[in-house]
């Protein structure tokens, strides 16, 4: 059975959003937020100054972007170091993926059902690995743990109307 992301001429996430500018945009806006947020900004105030542009390849890697995190800057295995002993709770998680949301809205990325629903699975998947990541001391994966895919799930691709 042939999924959504191998139908000719469906877009990848990535593409679908708009590209690498609309990710690091996003991030960078993003970022702004949590810095300014009373939950979040005592995690994030020591983060460095190429984190917000990390995290955006990274994101834009994961939903089918090119592959500029993991050849140049880190990798899945490093992105999964970062959050060590972190101590993550879910509080730090639902209020970082409302402020990326609320960043998603105003800086208008897609907000077709199809788009979101993937958007919104990875950022649950993802942000849950983090906190279980973050009461940890040690990365249990290999060192060369495959960075995740994620893709259109079952929904079939972008809705067009």
């Amino acid at each position: 059975m042939m999924d959504a992301a191998n139908k000719p001429g469906v877009p990848t996430l990535f593409e679908w959003a708009g590209g690498t500018k609309v990710f690091e945009n996003l991030f960078d806006k993003f970022y702004d937020k949590v810095l300014a947020d009373d939950l979040l900004e005592p995690v994030f105030k020591h983060m460095s100054p190429q984190h917000r542009l990390h995290v955006a390849h990274f994101v834009a890697e994961v939903l089918g972007g090119p592959k500029t995190y993991s050849e140049q800057e880190g990798s899945h295995f490093i992105m999964i170091s970062k959050h060590l002993q972190k101590y993550l709770t879910e509080a730090h998680r639902k209020r970082w993926i409302e402020l990326l949301l609320q960043t998603a809205d105003e800086y208008a990325l897609p907000d077709d059902p199809e788009f979101r629903s993937a958007f919104m699975a990875y950022l649950e998947w993802g942000t849950r690995i983090a906190v279980i990541n973050s009461k940890t001391n040690e990365v249990t994966e290999p060192t060369d743990v495959p960075m995740p895919e994620w893709g259109w799930g079952v929904v079939g691709g972008p809705y067009i109307p």
